[in-house]
């Protein structure tokens, strides 16, 4: 149990960042979950998991809350970065307003959440970041540009973070989830079909928005708890993993990456894709 220990989670109103935050209160933590959508938290403040409207592109709403924890609690142990939203589509028709939004969220929110919250972790010489990154920050997908570039964007940042703040006791570590049902698959596969309409690249992400949707539904995908309860025991442990691939098929999918060749991922990206759109369609 980790009495009078206090973790942040954003993103927290569903999905992983809701399952996370149930994870690290019943580790005996006290949780503060954030989100946009307060109304979406209501049950996680009936089970004693402390809420606030958090708008991760708002700065000043980010540094209240921080703020206030720190001046009433005295101490951050914990800091989830889960915050984030993919938008799919062809690089060349996304309004580049919404891929800015999408950095705005995914890359430039966690890092202003970090900044936030590491000068009282350095200064008490302890705690643990929590990225959440995805399998997509090392694969590609087609018609996944932007969303890609934000994780990979993660995955070199928390690199570049871990080694500049061990030296404080800060420990960051980067979580990989793959397949998971969430809203992430409705909001990814919608964007994809509204972005394409009418353009040339239409046909292609009808037949992607139907492979997304059949492997979403499949049974590879994983509920949010197999990550939660997996973030629940590393920001425990002394030395924890600096990555960690977990649920729906990410460690086997990140595997083949490492043996083929780009050009051979491409083909079974393509070969794969093609398959999962004809299920879905019959």
């Amino acid at each position: 149990m980790q009495a009078n220990q206090v973790a942040i989670v954003t993103g927290a109103s569903s999905g992983i960042g809701e399952a996370t935050a149930f994870s690290l209160m019943r580790a005996g933590y006290t949780v503060f979950g954030a989100a946009r959508r307060t109304e979406r938290m209501s049950h996680l403040l009936e089970a004693g998991i402390r809420t606030a409207a958090v708008d991760v592109t708002n700065d000043d709403s980010m540094t209240r809350f921080v703020d206030s924890i720190v001046r009433d609690l005295g101490r951050i142990d914990v800091l989830v970065n889960n915050a984030g939203y993919g938008t799919y589509g062809a690089l060349e028709e996304v309004p580049i307003e919404e891929a800015r939004r999408q950095f705005e969220v995914n890359v430039f929110g966690m890092a202003r959440m970090t900044q936030l919250v590491l000068p009282s972790m350095r200064e008490r010489r302890t705690g643990c970041i929590v990225n959440i990154s995805s399998m997509g920050g090392k694969i590609w997908e087609p018609l996944g540009s932007w969303y890609h570039a934000t994780k990979f964007a993660v995955e070199g940042l928390s690199d570049s973070l871990r080694v500049e703040v061990a030296p404080f006791g800060v420990k960051v570590v980067v979580v990989e989830p793959g397949v998971i049902r969430t809203e992430w698959s409705h909001i990814s596969t919608d964007s994809l079909v509204r972005h394409s309409a009418g353009s040339a690249y239409e046909n292609h992400a009808r037949s992607i928005s139907r492979a997304l949707k059949a492997i979403y539904s499949s049974p590879i995908a994983s509920d949010p708890a197999v990550v939660a309860n997996l973030i629940a025991k590393a920001v425990q442990r002394p030395r924890p993993k600096t990555r960690y691939a977990v649920g729906g098929g990410s460690r086997g999918v990140l595997l083949i990456h490492k043996i083929l060749t780009d050009r051979g991922f491409d083909r079974m990206l393509s070969l794969s894709y093609k398959a999962s759109s004809r299920l879905h369609r019959e």
